[in-house]
């Protein structure tokens, strides 16, 4: 069995979770009391690993409603310098107690020289970059056996130096990584339009089979509706087990959330993807 075969395998025994939340505390009493609306919660894994005792009580009760899939941040598997094993055991354990179908982490950096950087920065589109990733992804797979799924970068310029497009370095970086992909639907609209490129011809481009979550930020304006229609083309092509609804802004109404759930379970539903 080839290597794409063996990927390709493991990703088709994920589970079909349908569509849920990217969790905020803010929310916590409105998501116990929404759960027959919610099919699973994405937490930020960073949020838990040094925490105090009552947001850990608070995880717990949340997995005895929810099946929580972990987004980490911080383990940054674009560092040349490697990753740091401090890090990497605490988001190993938080895994092994949530016991998740699959994570998520960003492609990306968030530590260089010495420096901590407060958000993932962005990679050149470069071979070098991607042994890079390679390297740490090794590291992190012979400590966590949970599948792990890789999100598309964010960046708001082009690097210079790149040796390839965004679609295929993804392509190369999950297929050496032996990952699937988290596709931030909304990020990846952004980016193409900003640009000036077509984001409906530059997703075609993108390593569809291997796209396991779909995050959709909270869209506000009738404007936005062009992301929905690219939720749907990728839905339509991709293998997705899971689409997961983001806030964007801090007060904006949890019914909103609620209403773009259903909105997304309906496109999934449409193709398939679940019942």
């Amino acid at each position: 069995m080839d290597r794409k075969t063996e990927i390709s395998n493991l990703l088709a025994n994920l589970p079909r979770l349908g569509v849920g939340l990217a969790y905020q505390s803010q929310h916590y009493q409105k998501v116990l009391k929404s759960q027959p609306n919610l099919d699973f919660l994405e937490v930020v894994a960073d949020d838990y690993l040094l925490a105090a005792p009552e947001k850990l009580d608070e995880l717990e009760r949340l997995t005895e409603h929810f099946t929580l899939i972990p987004q980490s941040l911080g383990l940054s598997l674009g560092s040349a310098e490697g990753l740091s094993d401090e890090h990497l055991i605490r988001v190993s354990e938080l895994i092994k107690e949530l016991r998740p179908p699959w994570w998520s982490e960003q492609i990306g950096y968030t530590h260089a020289g010495g420096v901590q950087l407060g958000r993932p920065a962005p990679l050149p589109f470069t071979r070098e970059a991607i042994d890079v990733v390679a390297k740490n992804m090794i590291t992190v797979r012979r400590r966590i056996a949970a599948p792990l799924i890789l999100e598309n970068p964010e960046f708001d310029l082009e690097l210079p130096g790149a040796e390839m497009q965004e679609g295929e370095w993804v392509n190369e970086v999950l297929g050496w990584g032996g990952c699937g992909m988290l596709l931030d639907v909304s990020r990846f609209f952004r980016h193409e339009v900003k640009r000036g490129a077509d984001p409906f011809r530059m997703a075609r481009r993108l390593p569809l089979d291997r796209i396991v979550q779909i995050n959709v930020g909270e869209q506000l304006e009738s404007s936005t509706g062009d992301v929905w229609k690219l939720l749907d083309e990728v839905v339509k092509s991709a293998p997705v087990r899971g689409i997961v609804i983001e806030q964007q802004e801090e007060f904006s109404a949890f019914e909103n959330l609620l209403d773009q759930v259903a909105r997304a379970r309906e496109i999934g539903q449409q193709h398939g993807r679940w019942n």
